[in-house]
């Protein structure tokens, strides 16, 4: 007898997306309630997928406040993150923007998110990411707090050194993220749904922006009805 398909969730995300991470708590909820429905199928396969909001952004990043100027015309972003915070704390988050000081290049971010995958700590990463930069306020731009975040998920130190001091994985990174963009992704979070190994476009389905658990859950349902 065939073993079930694995579900397979991509998410295209980036670590300093407010939505991003909402939709990382919306996608936990989905999960939980998909499992409670398919107690005797495996767990959906995470993937996380590199994307960059600001691509431009120097290495060493930038003062948030300038950001927000250039941005919104306000240094404090004039009242844009109202929705999203009200979202966040829907989900249980209580994201304290008050603290960013700087607003990184996520290039180094995003190369220690796709070296996690071969030991199974992306999502681990991925949240340690988000918390540290939306609740903590730590700068990301710099390779010492990377470091500590890193190492603090489980990875190694090779695979660290790997991101942090080899440019080839940063050009990797770099051309996994314009390839999203070539395909037509503009915004995350996107949620990419499908049988683990399927290539057919009818067995993928896509929820961009962070809509909810209830639409997550639908994708879900839809791909692998049980």
């Amino acid at each position: 007898m065939d073993s079930p398909a694995v579900l397979q969730i991509d998410i295209v995300s980036d670590v300093v997306c407010p939505w991003c991470y909402v939709g990382k708590r919306q996608l936990e909820k989905a999960i939980g309630l998909w499992q409670e429905e398919h107690p005797r199928l495996p767990p959906p396969a995470l993937r996380w997928r590199p994307f960059q909001l600001n691509p431009d952004l120097p290495l060493q990043g930038m003062p948030r406040a300038d950001y927000l100027r250039q941005k919104f015309g306000s240094s404090d972003g004039g009242g844009r993150y109202d929705r999203v915070r009200a979202a966040a704390r829907e989900a249980g988050l209580e994201l304290a923007l008050e603290r960013i000081a700087v607003q990184p290049n996520t290039l180094r971010a995003h190369g220690l998110i796709e070296l996690a995958l071969d030991s199974g700590r992306q999502t681990t990463l991925a949240e340690a990411f988000f918390q540290a930069y939306f609740i903590d306020g730590r700068d990301l731009s710099q390779a010492a707090t990377l470091r500590e975040i890193a190492a603090g998920a489980g990875l190694g130190d090779e695979v660290i050194d790997a991101v942090l001091d080899d440019e080839a994985v940063i050009r990797l990174v770099a051309a996994a993220d314009a390839e999203l963009r070539e395909y037509g992704v503009t915004g995350v979070p996107l949620f990419i749904i499908g049988s683990a190994g399927s290539r057919s476009d009818a067995q993928r389905l896509a929820v961009s922006g962070a809509q909810g658990h209830a639409a997550l859950l639908q994708a879900m349902r839809q791909v692998q009805p049980g």
